[in-house]
């Protein structure tokens, strides 16, 4: 591999070079929007796979690491997508097997609620559908509210390409499932179905490509899935439910008043919120609308900016810190150190308010929602049983064929449809370094539904078989669109490899970004500190400070001496 110095140019046509790479700058600003998310880097940031010292004792070193494993397995998007598949695959399993009765026994469990006379009983699956979904309903209204705040939505320049798209991919997959059940009125109420997309799985296939997609797939595919649940949210609370009781409409409407007057005083405490919010989740439970919907509304109420004044505290924090430097006594033990144990207490208490309510409350619910609530939907909620059915005429079903071929065909082109026009009409552009294949696999991608999908299917039809005969859709139609979606991406990054081109998003330590970016930032520090030349990871943080802490690179390798000349052609630095 040749070797050589990086050129600092415009974003233009800046080419870096260094063992063997050549780093092209790209400002996308279409990534700057992912700074203030939450992930799991805020504690990770302690101790780094480059082994930086961290503040611990060595006794508890080991289980510091251990811990930061566990934090950093729990914000992995590929590794949720595999439980949530692991859940749908054990219930497929046992609802074709003798235990497929105990199984629906047991979920089907009453649990009584309430003290005295006021009380009401629930099934173990009403609660996963109707209390613990809530939570990812919540989430999703907070990764939602974090993209109109500060994320892709507050650019309406950047959001129409995938604002767009998801119209088109929500609009002709019913078209699809109306053309095959228009002569069906009783099928005909599902149309909801097919026009979900699950942004976990989606996300998980994609992160499975890592460096070899541009980051504007995945930024893409994203801000599509979020305008996508918008969409679906909308639809089950007004066509869904079932006749809404106007008196314990309007207790919901007060209580949200309530909640949103505590965002105006604001009140940083999570607690208040919390406790509204279990309150506007049952006068919403009782008014007839899906309970669900309660836990968006909780979300657009809770406050996305921080109590401490930023600025005056990096001042403070210090101040904090030199005085507990002045007061440690080495000798003496810590607990005898009031001056000391005072000091830190109150730099600890301020430094817990200084990350805003949404996003503590996001971090803290990520790991649950995709690795226990998620996973036990998956596995209440999938089971199909063939076992004395007639298979055959659960596949010819309008109802299977609605769902099936509106995800697996009227998502990819409702998506490529409506993104082609908004671009051949000079709307708005493709993202950097993305071209047509890269957005065929990520809108055939866009075809896999499961998590919404059944969640709709649940409530579009009242009989257990049309519900199975959507199952089966859902479940196909997802593995094939995941699986043909992958295939598609994975031959155009083969393509991109065969050049020598990979591509990496990059931060900057302190940029806190969404679980996803985060792990593209990982992967972007084994690229470029891989090199091994401090001079390149420089320039790479220059690039970074000038773009506002994120950016995306072009990655190419030179193999032989007639690459290096061409890399030099265009950076004008000679290997």
């Amino acid at each position: 591999m040749a070797t050589d110095k990086a050129s600092a140019q415009n974003s233009d046509a800046a080419e870096k070079q260094q063992t063997g790479a050549s780093v092209r700058e790209n400002a996308d600003a279409s990534l700057a929007g992912e700074e203030g998310a939450h992930t799991a880097e805020a504690a990770c940031a302690v101790e780094n796979s480059q082994g930086n010292k961290t503040p611990f004792i060595s006794e508890v070193s080991g289980h510091h690491r251990r811990y930061l494993k566990l934090l950093e397995f729990t914000h992995s998007t590929t590794k949720a997508a595999g439980f949530m598949l692991l859940g749908a695959i054990l219930s497929l399993i046992v609802a074709n097997s003798p235990a497929y009765g105990s199984f629906l026994e047991f979920w089907h469990t009453e649990i009584t609620l309430g003290f005295g006379s006021a009380n009401t009983s629930m099934s173990l699956a009403h609660i996963i559908n109707d209390i613990f979904m809530c939570l990812f309903f919540l989430l999703v209204g907070l990764e939602i509210k974090y993209e109109m705040t500060v994320g892709e939505l507050t650019n309406i320049r950047q959001a129409i390409l995938p604002v767009g798209a998801a119209i088109g991919g929500v609009a002709v997959p019913i078209i699809f499932y109306v053309a095959f059940n228009q002569g069906s009125p009783e099928t005909l109420g599902g149309w909801g179905v097919p026009t979900a997309t699950d942004i976990a799985f989606a996300l998980g296939i994609l992160a499975l490509l890592g460096s070899r997609v541009p980051a504007g797939v995945r930024v893409f595919l994203s801000t599509l899935a979020v305008a996508d649940d918008i969409i679906a949210i909308v639809v089950i609370a007004v066509f869904y439910g079932h006749a809404p009781s106007v008196l314990w409409l309007l207790a919901a409407l007060v209580v949200l008043g309530s909640l949103t007057a505590l965002n105006r005083l604001h009140f940083y405490s999570l607690w208040p919120y919390v406790l509204l919010g279990v309150v506007l989740w049952y006068c919403v439970f009782m008014s007839g609308v899906h309970a669900t919907i309660a836990g968006v509304l909780l979300a657009f109420t809770i406050p996305t900016g921080s109590r401490v004044d930023l600025q005056k505290f990096m001042t403070w924090s210090g101040d904090r810190v030199r005085e507990a430097r002045a007061a440690y006594v080495e000798t003496e033990p810590v607990t005898l150190q009031k001056d000391y144990m005072f000091t830190v207490t109150r730099l600890s208490s301020v430094a817990r308010q200084v990350v805003p309510p949404a996003t503590r409350l996001e971090h803290m619910l990520y790991p649950w929602v995709y690795f226990a609530v998620l996973p036990l939907f998956a596995l209440t909620n999938a089971d199909v049983s063939f076992l004395g059915g007639d298979v055959l005429a659960m596949v010819s079903s309008p109802v299977f064929f609605g769902v099936f071929f509106g995800l697996l065909l009227g998502k990819p082109i409702g998506i490529l449809l409506f993104s082609f026009l908004t671009v051949k009409l000079k709307i708005a552009n493709l993202p950097d370094h993305v071209n047509w294949i890269h957005m065929l696999g990520a809108g055939i991608l866009g075809g896999v539904g499961f998590t919404m999908a059944i969640f709709v299917a649940n409530l579009a039809f009242p009989e257990a078989v049309l519900i199975a005969d959507a199952k089966i859709g859902i479940l196909s139609a997802s593995l094939l669109a995941g699986v043909i979606g992958f295939l598609f991406l994975f031959m155009q990054a083969k393509a991109a490899e065969r050049q020598g081109i990979s591509y990496v998003s990059a931060s900057l330590d302190e940029v806190v970004r969404q679980t996803a970016g985060e792990e593209a930032a990982d992967m972007a520090d084994d690229v470029v500190l891989g090199c091994g030349d401090e001079d390149l990871v420089d320039d790479v943080r220059e690039v970074l400070e000038a773009e506002g802490g994120v950016a995306e690179f072009v990655v190419h390798e030179i193999r032989d001496e007639a690459e290096a000349e061409e890399a030099e052609d265009v950076t004008g630095t000679r290997p």
